[in-house]
Parts: structure tokens; C-alpha cells; sequence
């Protein structure tokens, strides 16, 4: 993790954003206080495709049958 100080950061931000490309946390500190964190953008999740699964998952009959009271009651924290 690299600290920087404000002033540092605005200065040198592409040399910083680098940096965070690279893997790297970067934190800004405003005096000894650190105020932001620069890290890298995770990635974005695969856009949802509906029907992507069908064929792959199976329910048994079981599934649709009613819960035991017991187990309904926990689930509607009763």
C-alpha cells in the first residue's frame, strides 16, 4: 500500500492511477489523516442471459411439496 499526500495525489494522479492498474492500493492523506483509497475496479459480472442454465438444473418433486411446520416457522422467524 503507497501513501500519498494531498497535494502529491492531484499532482501526480495519472502516475498514481498507474500504479493502482498495476495492483496497487494507493491510499491520500490529508495531513496524517488518510482520507480516500484509490484501488482498481473490479470486473463486471457477466451480463445476465436468461436461459443460460436451462437444461443444467434439476428440481426433484420434493421442492414444491410444503415445508414442515416446524422448518416454515424458522424461515418466517416465528
Amino acid at each position: 500500500m503507497h501513501t500519498v499526500k494531498m497535494h502529491d495525489a492531484k499532482t501526480n494522479l495519472s502516475r498514481l492511477i498507474a500504479r493502482v492498474e498495476a495492483g496497487e492500493e494507493v491510499v491520500i492523506m490529508r495531513g496524517s489523516t488518510p482520507v480516500a483509497r484509490l484501488v482498481p475496479v473490479e470486473e463486471q459480472p457477466m451480463e445476465r442471459q436468461p436461459g443460460r442454465l436451462a437444461g443444467k438444473i434439476r428440481l426433484d418433486d420434493s421442492f414444491f411439496e410444503a415445508l414442515p411446520e416446524g422448518e416454515l416457522a424458522a424461515w418466517e422467524g416465528r
